[in-house]
């Protein structure tokens, strides 16, 4: 036998009974994870710096040589074409593959995007209870099929610029795909769960919320966007687009699409990295995890971080005369999510674990979450390429 003597102490108020827990008892000091903060804000301290002195060096050296002022004793001569001003007649040109996969994974991806951060705002502000993790999922859950009409308006807007013609098509793939692929993995698990007879199996009631909120609430709201979005005009570009294509010379190694996927996603990466392994103790680890007031600033890091490098490398791709900026955009900035995985796996090893449904479920749900983190960079880096696009074109005057 053991005995338990309770001791009442007042120096703890009522209202602060669970910080003990909510700290894991301050076993991870509060200046590491300033140490993260300040980290990923160097990062993109040297990248913006990188991105500002390349852009207005090239912007500066190309305009004086694209506008060259002309005396009365001179004779201008019409100027060749190179480099990115020679793209003005296809700069805009839809994307060549699936231009309606391409609008559908950015709807998703802003969707993913409101859900992400006005849940880390809640939580950060206090609205959510850090002590219930089952309210965090719920608010998480909510938030993401409120988010619905924002999914269906950006695809639509997307889709109408592009000149795509299954209007119909590209609303349904967007209210049923991501949401479809997670609800078959989702139920996939829970029966192989409930066959172990594992604790971690859902019961029926909460799968049918589940399904009700996809197919009663967020299913509706896309409908709803993409009307809306389909009754506005298509996005206007600055430069006309020719009806026949530009050749594409022949690019260096350096700046072909899988050495560019390859780099860029290091440096948002070492970002948000060392918190990465805070929020999968929480996930995986049964740890507490309530400092969202660190949480939000490394998002909007890990947001303009991978925005900067999508920018940076679409601007060296059109130097290269390659206007297939669409999908490499989309691709440069979700590439993070990749390392994001790898470094998941690694966190897995410590686990040791060796059966087939503990792979299932980490890599599972490890898998999903990481694509929709794919499909959230890449529409930032889809948004901040079109804007960095619109702005350079706009801005030259085209013969």
């Amino acid at each position: 036998t053991y005995d338990v003597h309770w001791e009442r102490n007042d120096d703890v108020q009522w209202a602060s009974r669970w910080d003990i827990y909510l700290t894991m008892d301050n076993a991870i000091p509060t200046n590491v994870h300033w140490l993260s903060i300040a980290n990923g804000a160097v990062i993109v301290c040297v990248l913006s710096a990188i991105v500002i002195t390349i852009l207005t060096r090239n912007l500066r050296h190309n305009l004086a040589k694209y506008h060259p002022v002309v005396t009365d004793e001179e004779n201008a001569d019409v100027l060749e074409e190179k480099g990115w001003k020679s793209l003005h007649a296809d700069i805009f040109r839809p994307p060549s593959f699936s231009p309606l996969l391409l609008s559908v994974c950015c709807g998703t991806g802003a969707q993913f995007f409101c859900m992400t951060f006005f849940t880390i705002v809640l939580a950060a502000l206090g609205f959510i209870s850090q002590a219930k993790r089952g309210a965090f999922l719920m608010a998480a859950i909510l938030l993401y099929s409120l988010s619905g009409a924002v999914s269906g308006y950006v695809t639509a807007r997307l889709y109408k610029t592009f000149s795509g013609m299954e209007c119909q098509k590209a609303t349904i793939c967007t209210a049923m795909g991501f949401p479809g692929l997670f609800f078959i993995l989702f139920v996939f698990i829970d029966l192989l769960a409930r066959t172990n007879g594992s604790t971690y199996a859902v019961p029926l009631g909460t799968i049918l919320v589940l399904l009700g909120l996809w197919l009663g609430v967020a299913s509706p709201l896309v409908f709803v966007g993409a009307h809306l979005g389909y009754k506005e005009e298509a996005l206007e570009f600055p430069v006309q687009t020719s009806c026949n294509p530009r050749q594409i010379p022949d690019q260096p190694r350096l700046v072909r699409a899988p050495f560019t996927l390859m780099i860029a996603g290091i440096l948002p990466f070492g970002a948000c990295y060392f918190e990465i392994l805070f929020v999968e103790a929480a996930l995986w680890m049964g740890y507490y995890y309530s400092i969202f007031g660190f949480l939000l600033p490394l998002f909007i890091i890990l947001i303009i971080a991978s925005a900067e490098i999508s920018l940076l490398i679409n601007y060296c791709q059109l130097c290269h005369e390659d206007y297939h900026w669409w999908w490499r955009s989309f691709g440069t900035a979700g590439s993070t999510s990749i390392y994001i995985f790898i470094y998941s796996c690694l966190y897995f090893v410590q686990f040791e674990a060796h059966s087939f449904g503990a792979h299932l479920l980490f890599f599972g749900y490890m898998g999903l979450l990481c694509l929709g983190l794919f499909l959230m960079l890449g529409f930032m880096g889809v948004m901040a390429s079109l804007w960095f696009n619109m702005v350079l074109f706009r801005s030259v005057k085209v013969s």
